[in-house]
């Protein structure tokens, strides 16, 4: 389609896979000291959603995820040609549109790969000889982490290769579904089962978009620790990143990360749920790293210029053996040393039931609206529903203590609104809560 409306595409020279963030590199690799003929990207996957949850997914020429306005016109064009029946949009043969002049082939895969160096420290992982364990979950990437592993003599073994679009290889979800999460300590029971065979393992979910961390002391990190570990270890040994780049979380990701921004010195930019919010600082290198509670994060190169402005599952993973190739011991460790240190988060997330109507006034809930003045025997210190970082609203709320915080937002698929929590005193604490929470928020939400 694209090559008989005329539009100049770069496909992969050996028809293999292509991540997101190789997208998202190459775009901006090509589009450096350029102003016009400007290149964007289109990535089709489900990510780490069903397999039969098939998504289209946009890249702007910054490389970073299309914001709200661009997805809009787009979901709008589509369901109006879909509505005309697609009359007026011109398609012709696959073996035409390889043969198109406007049809290029790109070396994606060594194209990034070679590039690699200039992000992780890949020297020192190949000169410690970490064994290091790869799951691709089935994914884009399984043609990558081979060629990584050779270009850089890593001890890397991939433990499956196997490509199944019906992900049939994989263990089902805590629901039953197939969903290819590398947070999820059920999706994840294949390589967790290895743990102890390597130093560090690893996966990311089909674009590659998402990682999941495994180590033999601690097994599956959760995503929020292992965020609070590598911004730790990268404002530390980045030498060259811009001394005043900030640290970028989203306002239901971990207080852990507040605490270990503040000890850095850094600069917190807080920002709703979406990695589009990061885009534009990791472009400009104000944002040293961003990265989101869903186990979506990147970061600059190792000389402060931009790597990628979308989700990098493959760097955050390499990142884990670059570690503890330089510090003796794997994340899971430096984690407990944090916790020590700074106090040990407590999380959930609850769902509550909402019909459209309460929905609709969670997500237009204004900080006013919350008349409670104590949360779980802590006085309320303060209550959002834009994050500080961008003075964007969230679509929720967020009521923070001392000691603890929850935020409360409407499900966009159902009648639900999601409740994220967390306590730095205890399990108790946190049940008390989440319960004070559900209270609060059905108290704003109900017909006056």
């Amino acid at each position: 389609m694209l090559a008989a409306n005329g539009v100049q595409v770069m496909i992969s020279e050996g028809d293999e896979y292509t991540p997101t963030p190789a997208v998202s590199h190459a775009i901006i690799c090509y589009n450096r000291g350029r102003t016009s003929g400007l290149a964007d990207g289109i990535v089709i996957t489900p990510s780490h959603n069903p397999p039969q949850s098939g998504g289209f997914k946009y890249n702007p020429p910054n490389g970073g995820p299309a914001d709200s306005d661009i997805t809009k016109w787009i979901e709008n064009k589509a369901n109006e040609l879909l509505a005309d029946k697609v009359v007026g949009v011109s398609r012709i043969s696959h073996e035409k549109a390889l043969r198109a002049d406007t049809t290029h082939r790109h070396d994606y895969v060594n194209s990034y790969v070679a590039d690699l160096k200039n992000v992780i420290d890949l020297d020192a992982i190949r000169d410690s000889g970490l064994r290091l364990g790869v799951d691709p979950l089935g994914g884009a990437g399984v043609n990558y982490w081979s060629a990584i592993g050779e270009h850089y003599g890593l001890n890397l073994d991939v433990v499956n290769k196997f490509v199944d679009p019906t992900f049939r290889f994989m263990t089902v979800d805590w629901d039953g579904q197939i969903r290819m999460d590398p947070s999820s300590s059920h999706a994840m029971q294949s390589l967790i089962g290895l743990k102890d065979r390597y130093q560090v393992a690893f996966a990311c979910d089909p674009d590659h978009d998402r990682h999941g961390i495994v180590t033999p002391t601690g097994g599956l990190m959760t995503p929020n620790s292992y965020l609070a570990v590598s911004i730790d270890y990268l404002f530390q040994n980045r030498p060259d990143w811009r001394a005043d780049a900030a640290v970028g979380k989203t306002v239901v990701s971990s207080g852990i990360i507040d605490r270990v921004a503040a000890r850095l010195g850094r600069r917190l930019y807080e920002v709703p749920v979406g990695f589009k919010y990061f885009a534009q600082g990791l472009f400009e290198g104000s944002l040293g790293f961003g990265g989101e509670e869903s186990a979506g994060a990147s970061f600059l190169r190792r000389d402060g210029s931009v790597w990628t402005t979308d989700k990098d599952g493959l760097i955050p993973a390499l990142l884990a053996a670059e570690m503890t190739a330089r510090t003796g011991r794997d994340p899971s460790q430096i984690y407990k040393t944090m916790i020590d240190e700074l106090g040990e988060p407590f999380s959930t997330r609850v769902d509550a039931k909402a019909n459209p109507q309460q929905k609709a006034l969670l997500s237009k809930l204004s900080p006013e609206q919350v008349t409670s003045t104590e949360l779980a025997g802590e006085p309320i210190q303060q209550v959002l529903s834009n994050a500080p970082g961008n003075d964007q609203a969230f679509g929720g709320v967020k009521v923070m203590t001392e000691n603890g915080w929850f935020a409360a937002r409407p499900s966009g698929t159902e009648d639900i609104y999601k409740i994220y929590a967390e306590s730095f005193v205890s399990e108790d604490h946190l049940k008390r809560l989440v319960a004070e929470a559900q209270v609060l928020v059905d108290g704003a939400i109900s017909p006056k």
